[in-house]
């Protein structure tokens, strides 16, 4: 099987800076589009960013020219590195991935379990 972890999540000022980091694991063949969702309380999960395998990205326009998306296919490794936050970045923030395994014909489609980012003002 396969799993998604994620980590770099944490307190922080306004106006800081973190970096995310999403690490693939298990039976894998290989990862298509992998993807950053958050979820603030009381909101519902939105789309972050997104990074195709061949390293194409889109954002959204809320963090555009703030964050930035990349990836390590060597490392089956995905990042987020978030600047200049603002407290309305706070949420808990989601790796997702398209996984290709031996044992299925068709992609999984793998979320891991979040890691908290707070941003204070």
């Amino acid at each position: 099987q396969v799993q998604l972890v994620e980590s770099g999540g944490g307190l922080v000022q306004a106006g800081g800076s973190l970096r995310l980091s999403c690490a693939a694991s298990g039976s894998i063949s290989s990862i298509n589009a992998m993807g950053w969702y958050r979820q603030a309380p009381g909101k519902q999960r939105e789309l972050v960013a997104f990074i195709t395998s061949g390293g194409r990205t889109n954002y959204a326009d809320s963090v555009k020219g703030r964050f930035t998306i990349s990836r390590d296919n060597a490392k089956n490794t995905m990042y987020l590195q978030m600047n200049s936050l603002k407290p309305e970045d706070t949420a808990v923030y989601y790796c997702n991935a398209e996984i290709l395994v031996l044992t299925r014909v068709r992609p999984l489609e793998v979320w891991g379990q979040g890691t908290l980012v707070t941003v204070s003002s």
